[in-house]
């Protein structure tokens, strides 16, 4: 695997399980404006995630489901930071959410540099998009940023970003939900 691979699953990973974990909002936020925008901004993630896959699967000869949903829990290359089980703590939520945008933002950008025109373009598309979340981000954290919860979880999750090949316990039981329907009857066609 060419480490520009390796560096598209990394991304495709993080956007995948940010994106369940952020779906965990959804009925529950602490604003109904919320509500609508954690929701939104998981399905993008998740949107990206598949994106990503379907470029690394061309490169790995499989599918982006197979990428997605196939591989064992120790084949993902998630941050640490992007596993964690936050609900109900929306600070940690939020500290999460901005650590992770402006994170992602150069991420993206590199891959917006890239040789290969296509993820390049590819890049281009999925940062339009993300402009939307660090504008989110950025306001949830003008917000709270002199509040002591949310000062304290930045402090606690900054560690955990660039943390890759490590799951959290959370990991293992989000594996076994995310990928039940697709185990629950080995080579079905979806």
């Amino acid at each position: 695997m060419t480490d520009q691979v390796q560096k598209i699953l990394e991304i495709a990973d993080d956007e995948l399980i940010l994106g369940w974990r952020n779906s965990e909002w959804t009925g529950i936020a602490p604003l109904l404006e919320e509500d609508v925008a954690f929701s939104s901004i998981a399905q993008n993630e998740i949107g990206h995630a598949r994106a990503l896959y379907e470029r690394a699967a061309q490169e790995l000869g499989t599918t982006a489901d197979e990428l997605a949903f196939d591989r064992s829990p120790e084949e993902y290359r998630c941050s640490r930071l992007v596993q964690l089980r936050l609900v109900p703590d929306w600070a940690a939520t939020i500290a999460r959410h901005y650590l992770y945008e402006t994170a992602d933002e150069e991420r993206i950008g590199v891959l917006k540099q890239s040789e290969d025109a296509e993820l390049a373009g590819l890049a281009a598309k999925i940062d339009r998009e993300e402009a939307y979340h660090r504008m989110h981000a950025q306001m949830w954290f003008e917000r709270l940023h002199d509040e002591p919860r949310f000062k304290a979880a930045l402090d606690e999750l900054q560690p955990l970003l660039d943390v890759r090949g490590e799951h959290t316990p959370e990991f293992a039981t989000l594996w076994e939900e995310m990928t039940s329907v697709r185990r629950s009857l080995a080579g079905a066609t979806w």
